[in-house]
């Protein structure tokens, strides 16, 4: 790797990020293309990173969006390597389509839609053959109805208040909510006291949770049997949440009267019980700007001054700048790892003035501050540590 950070970073763009974002960047500091060589960061919305070649000088990537499965995190880990996201940025834009689908849904409009296309006449036979049909798509009203929300984050959060205000009844479970999320929710919506107890009550059930290997067919068979007759499910996490098979059998025995999901499949497709969107989700000029802002002002906080706020992989770290010279380090979470970066500019007669350090599971990140420049041999010193991943110097910028 570098012994040292040029004056200029460089960031490859893999997918078409929003101006407004990049505009962000300063431009005397900054060097942005989807060509790049030698990226020290890359800018990512949906392009698969998985079986891409990441070039190792790259320090940083960053996702403009929640789900980060198209980007090796596991990879970056082991090179030390923060994957920033941007939880909440596109929150409304998912809460939107949510509730637009419980509308679709409830009042059958995409069937309804279907069938005045296959009407043909003039004005007045049309509308005659609308009255004769429009029975077969008589729906239901909200007001009344249980919504159960599975997972209440930042969207989750958004869909509950937005259901209570249309005089829905919600409920909701999160064995990991916080405090600060479980403030910001209606004190109308109740809290459900397991999932079984949810997917009971529940007349429509929306998902709003990672995918994990504990939320991997979160809905399956057993689960659809617990739900009432005639319930309306949709997903807007993830696919593999949801086993289709068992969301197929299900519409068959008349338990789930729709599935609303963003993810297209060709065993969903051409079901007259299923609506799917193109993974629309995010698909908003406010999102798209949201996120791209978000993300990019993290990495330029990351890269300028080494502290880190919403990543995948790393603790959030930050620590006010109190002289120009800093180093970050990124390590395995083993014991004194710290005492030898003390030791290592002790030894170069590095006064240290202010220091944090964090770790969350496996990784480990440290800042720290000294009155004086560092000697490359220091940071070299630091970086042939065993467990050290990623040892860098940030002075501070002069016309950042």
């Amino acid at each position: 790797m570098p012994e040292f950070q040029s004056n200029i970073f460089k960031i490859q763009t893999a997918n078409h990020i929003s101006p407004l974002g990049l505009s962000r960047f300063p431009v005397n500091c900054y060097q942005i293309g989807n060509d790049i060589a030698q990226p020290d960061a890359i800018l990512v919305r949906s392009f698969n990173l998985l079986n891409a070649e990441i070039p190792l000088s790259v320090k940083a990537i960053g996702r403009a969006g929640a789900g980060t499965n198209n980007i090796p995190v596991q990879a970056m880990n082991a090179r030390g390597v923060p994957v920033f996201n941007t939880p909440g940025a596109n929150a409304n834009a998912v809460k939107e389509l949510v509730l637009a689908s419980m509308f679709l849904a409830a009042r059958n409009l995409v069937p309804a839609l279907e069938f005045i296309k296959t009407l043909q006449g003039d004005d007045a036979t049309l509308n005659m053959r609308a009255e004769d049909g429009k029975k077969r798509y008589s729906g239901i009203e909200l007001p009344g109805r249980t919504l159960g929300i599975i997972g209440l984050g930042e969207i989750g959060r958004l869909v509950a208040n937005a259901s209570v205000k249309l005089g829905m009844k919600v409920i909701g479970y999160d064995p990991k909510i916080t405090v600060d999320s479980a403030w910001s929710l209606s004190a109308e919506v109740k809290k459900a006291n397991s999932l079984e107890d949810l997917l009971r009550r529940s007349d429509f059930i929306s998902v709003h949770v990672p995918l994990l290997d504990s939320t991997y067919h979160l809905i399956d068979e057993k689960s659809i049997q617990l739900m009432k007759q005639g319930v309306i499910t949709l997903n807007f996490s993830r696919s593999a949440i949801v086993d289709e098979d068992a969301i197929l059998n299900g519409i068959s025995t008349g338990k789930i009267r729709y599935y609303v999901c963003d993810f297209p499949s060709k065993k969903l497709q051409h079901h007259e019980s299923v609506i799917t969107l193109p993974h629309l989700g995010a698909s908003t000029l406010e999102a798209e700007e949201n996120c791209a802002v978000m993300v990019v002002n993290q990495l330029i906080d990351y890269l300028q001054n080494g502290n880190i706020t919403n990543t995948v992989n790393f603790p959030d770290t930050q620590m006010e700048r109190e002289c120009p010279y800093r180093v970050a380090v990124a390590n395995a979470n083993v014991p004194n790892i710290l005492g030898q970066i003390s030791t290592s500019m002790a030894k170069a007669g590095l006064n240290i003035h202010n220091m944090i350090n964090k770790s969350r599971g496996e990784m480990a990140y440290t800042l720290v501050d000294v009155d004086s420049p560092i000697p490359v041999e220091v940071l070299n010193e630091i970086n042939a540590i065993n467990g050290v991943l990623m040892a860098r110097y940030i002075p501070a910028p002069d016309s950042c």
